[in-house]
């Protein structure tokens, strides 16, 4: 048999490490942010007694949504693979010739499945995750499917361009972790009651997921 190509396998290894760091940083942040909606947000949740404004609490939600995600980013997962855990990020690394096919790819498809796993854990809220479809993202009820979709977009749109913009400029490269907080603190709070504001396919995958809710996933 032929030897092994040692350039082949170390290859091999570095997109592992790369697409596990996606996969568990996805499956986190699924876990982490969408137990959080379902807290404040399932019904008869403390939070909404305590505190019943749901503008408060969408500000809340995202500002805490986007702190997870700005924690994956600063931890030893992030330092590997980037911190995309996001296929819409992804897409746009790509698009912008930083990563290859075969790397954004293998990306999405780690995303796509941490997101599964990630929301596993949440069929331990029981009957307070089933009240919302374990944080499903539904259009807002009072909206047709086109504005959510306009929503949507148009939020997607932000967090990639100021993404794009913080990591091209080296004095605000170090500070992109700390813009997601107050960027989905913002997004959550304006554009919530249109599409549930989602702009990641991969966190509305996993809900869908295990509540089995497939009616307006096309949206996202």
């Amino acid at each position: 048999m032929p030897a092994s190509n040692p350039n082949e396998s170390r290859a091999v290894g570095v997109y592992g490490k790369l697409f596990l760091s996606e996969f568990i940083g996805t499956a986190l942040l699924v876990a982490a942010g969408v137990s959080i909606v379902i807290l404040d947000f399932g019904t008869g949740s403390p939070v909404a007694a305590l505190l019943p404004s749901a503008g408060v609490r969408r500000l809340i939600t995202g500002f805490l949504f986007g702190s997870t995600g700005a924690l994956i980013a600063l931890s030893p997962l992030g330092r590997i693979s980037g911190a995309h855990i996001n296929p819409v990020v992804t897409l746009a690394f790509l698009i912008e010739g930083k990563i290859r096919f075969r790397h954004a790819a293998g990306y999405v498809v780690s995303q796509l499945a941490g997101a599964v796993l990630g929301c596993l854990p949440l069929l331990l809220w029981g009957r307070l995750g089933a009240s919302i479809a374990f944080g499903s993202t539904t259009p807002g009820a009072a909206f047709p499917a086109w504005l959510a979709v306009a929503g949507e977009a148009a939020a997607t749109f932000a967090l990639v361009i100021l993404l794009l913009v913080f990591l091209g400029h080296k004095r605000l490269r170090g500070f992109t972790p700390f813009l997601l907080p107050f960027l989905y603190a913002l997004m959550v709070y304006v554009e919530a009651p249109l599409s549930g504001t989602s702009t990641n396919p991969a966190r509305s995958l996993g809900p869908a997921v295990i509540a089995s809710d497939w009616q307006s996933w096309w949206v996202y």
